[in-house]
């Protein structure tokens, strides 16, 4: 699935000198928390949040509160750009200058991957540079509702038990040679052994993402000699 497929389309964007009453007017009417700086040919320079805007009720660390000495010791550049952005007038002087993005034609995982990473909410969908629109945590969760984090597969009992079991064998955790899969009506049941109750509930949970399965039967047994003495790990 590409980002393209689930990206919020047309995304309300601001210009960097638009005024700070202004911007925050617009996020309270559209019920955004934050929205994209954008330059003239549509490329984007930065984001501006409601946390940029709530930063200037309560300036930390305002040099004017300093005694002489303190004064002194501080980093007065650092200073000098806290100030403009606790007193600033414009969208460029609070601004966040590094925008996380990705291609509109990025594979959602790429998305999700980028705000893990870079701990933020949304993520730009560039096409040749430009915003296109925009992939938020709300478009992921529509996501994993919509699609139910499934296999792919569907159909008669045989074809769940393949699908079942080409999951274990992706997995270390597995142990497919000594785990018995079988499907009847939809109801898989998981007979013979597995290593630990950590892998226990892997594989169940493998079984459950499948398609058309309509239930899961755990009677596994844990037995790690099994697993360690005759299939060593690599």
């Amino acid at each position: 699935m590409q980002v393209q497929s689930i990206m919020t389309r047309d995304p309300v964007v601001v210009p960097p000198d638009m005024a700070i009453e202004a911007v925050a007017q617009l996020l309270a009417q559209r019920h955004i928390s934050a929205a994209f700086v954008v330059d003239g040919s549509g490329t984007p320079i930065g984001v501006v949040s409601e946390g940029d805007l709530i930063r200037r009720l309560a300036p930390a660390g305002e040099e004017a509160g300093l005694g002489w000495l303190a004064r002194q010791m501080i980093n007065r550049d650092r200073a000098a750009t806290q100030y403009v952005r606790t007193h600033g007038r414009h969208v460029r002087d609070i601004m966040s200058p590094d925008v996380a993005a990705v291609d509109e034609n990025a594979a959602v995982g790429e998305a999700v991957e980028v705000i893990q990473k870079r701990n933020v909410r949304r993520v730009a969908v560039l096409r040749d540079g430009r915003l296109v629109g925009v992939v938020s945590r709300a478009d992921l969760l529509r996501v994993i509702i919509a699609e139910g984090d499934r296999v792919g597969t569907a159909g008669p009992d045989q074809r769940i038990q393949q699908a079942v079991v080409e999951e274990m064998r992706r997995h270390s955790w597995a142990t497919e040679h000594l785990t018995s899969v079988i499907v009847e009506n939809g109801i898989v049941r998981l007979e013979g052994y597995c290593r630990s109750e950590a892998a226990r509930r892997a594989i169940c949970v493998a079984a459950e993402r499948v398609e058309g399965v309509r239930g899961v039967e755990d009677r596994m047994e844990i037995s790690p000699l099994h697993d360690y003495s005759l299939y060593p790990q690599i």
